[in-house]
């Protein structure tokens, strides 16, 4: 369990550092955040994946990614953030 979870925290790190790199403009966010994002987009890529694929039903809709499906789906989030949730800090 604990290797899964030291597991996740690296796969978000490089996923959020990614999608940042990848998604233009600043995105006032701490490396807490970034890893808070690859994980959460870890979990978006797996959703996706199981929509796409339908693979592995027994395990449930939200299940963790690979390492490029944790970088599509922290992109997809990050750039919904940065639409939406940008908006209402700039205005």
């Amino acid at each position: 369990m604990l290797g899964f979870i030291i597991g996740l925290i690296i796969v978000g790190l490089i996923a959020g550092a990614v999608a940042r790199l990848v998604i233009p403009g600043r995105q006032n966010i701490s490396i807490p955040m970034t890893i808070l994002l690859g994980i959460i987009g870890s979990f978006v890529g797996g959703f996706l994946g199981f929509l796409i694929f339908h693979t592995d039903p027994a395990s449930g809709f939200l299940q963790p990614a690979g390492i490029i499906g944790s970088i599509i789906g922290a992109i997809i989030v990050l750039f919904l953030w940065t639409r939406f949730a940008g908006r209402s800090a700039r205005s």
